[in-house]
């Protein structure tokens, strides 16, 4: 067993009450004009804001500190048209097939079918991949531990980052999703878990006249 190390904690900052409450109060302003756009712009992005979002994505708590997830950036167009056939493929599927009626229902909301063109149109593709056990140097395999719980904070972190840097996101889920894999040449040991689209909206972008739930419907006080 290897020998615990601390060191003191440096890192931490404390607010005055009103500081804070002013801090907490501008955060949800600032995310609650987060929202998922499926009209992307193919302007160009930055490579240094999606290092700096991944960056901090990496921060993110997790299971026994593994960090079991890897993240796959891409900006090619040949790659980037393979996934959008490989999704497209999946969500006829899904549409036509795997669906059920109350599942369609509740899309028909969001204005969703089986066309993704945003795969292509967006500059970046982050494909997101869980990983469900490391491969140690003599080739044995040890577990990783909380794989999806570390993953999706991880993700969730990345979809704020993006979005505090002044881009869109779409989080984008056909399924199965083995086919990332394939494209991207990722290992046994990764799973899929999100495909996230990047990028600016499109100048004539629009979404679903919907809210989020409040308060009093989320959360509950004892």
């Amino acid at each position: 067993m290897s020998e615990t190390n601390f060191i003191p904690l440096t890192t931490y900052r404390e607010y005055p009450e009103g500081e804070m409450k002013e801090r907490a109060r501008s955060f949800y302003e600032e995310v609650k004009r987060r929202r998922t756009i499926r009209e992307f712009s193919d302007r160009p992005v930055p490579r240094e804001v999606i290092e700096h979002a991944l960056l901090a994505a990496g921060t993110a708590p997790n299971g026994a500190n593994i960090q079991p997830w890897h993240f796959v950036v891409v900006s090619d167009a040949g790659i980037k048209k393979q996934i959008r056939e490989a999704a497209e493929k999946e969500e006829h599927e899904f549409y036509t097939r795997r669906a059920t009626p109350e599942w369609l229902e509740d899309l028909s909301i969001l204005g969703t079918d089986e066309r993704k063109p945003f795969l292509e149109t967006a500059p970046y593709l982050i494909a997101i991949f869980e990983q469900s056990y490391r491969v140690m140097a003599d080739g044995s395999q040890r577990k990783n531990y909380y794989v999806v719980e570390s993953t999706g904070i991880a993700t969730g972190i990345l979809i704020t980052a993006l979005h505090h840097a002044g881009l869109a996101t779409l989080t984008h889920t056909p399924s199965p999703m083995g086919f990332l894999n394939d494209i991207l040449k990722r290992p046994k040991n990764e799973k899929p878990f999100l495909l996230l689209v990047v990028g600016y909206p499109a100048e004539d972008a629009s979404v679903p006249n919907i809210s989020k739930k409040g308060l009093g419907e989320i959360a509950t006080f004892l």
